[in-house]
């Protein structure tokens, strides 16, 4: 597992009515903030401000095509033109386990990307594809 220290957040927030909304800098828009929204834009702020990744190379609710299947990435991570790296998030109650595995690896059907990352805030996993394999990774590799 990788430890993830999470920069200061720097978000705007706002309100309406009984409903908590956070301005998605990567998608321009006001978005419901719910869990798993909010291991996301965590995530998002930590590849920009940590791993020094250009947020111009990232986007977010990636739309692939998985056979028939119209499906969306949380995040993907392009470099030199090509997607370079898949992260799934997930709201911190739900575990890391074998189907979210799945989930991401099928999602590399239409991608083919070498570093998949699973999270759920609290937990991180790095792997990367060699050789037909996933290796686990002690951290997360710098762009």
């Amino acid at each position: 597992m990788i430890k993830i220290e999470y920069p200061e957040p720097r978000f705007r927030t706002r309100s309406e009515g009984n409903k908590d909304y956070i301005f998605d800098e990567f998608r321009k828009r006001w978005i419901q903030i719910s869990p798993e929204e909010w291991v996301r834009q965590n995530f998002l702020q930590w590849l920009v401000q940590i791993k020094k990744i250009p947020a111009s190379l990232i986007a977010v609710e990636k739309e692939i095509r998985v056979g028939e299947l119209r499906k969306r990435c949380d995040i993907v991570v392009y470099k030199s033109a090509v997607p370079w790296m898949i992260i799934e998030c997930k709201e911190s109650e739900v575990q890391l386990n074998e189907g979210v595995i799945k989930q991401i690896l099928n999602y590399n059907i239409a991608l083919r990307v070498s570093y998949l990352i699973i999270t759920n805030g609290t937990e991180t996993f790095a792997f990367e594809l060699k050789e037909g394999k996933m290796v686990l990774l002690n951290e997360i590799p710098d762009f």
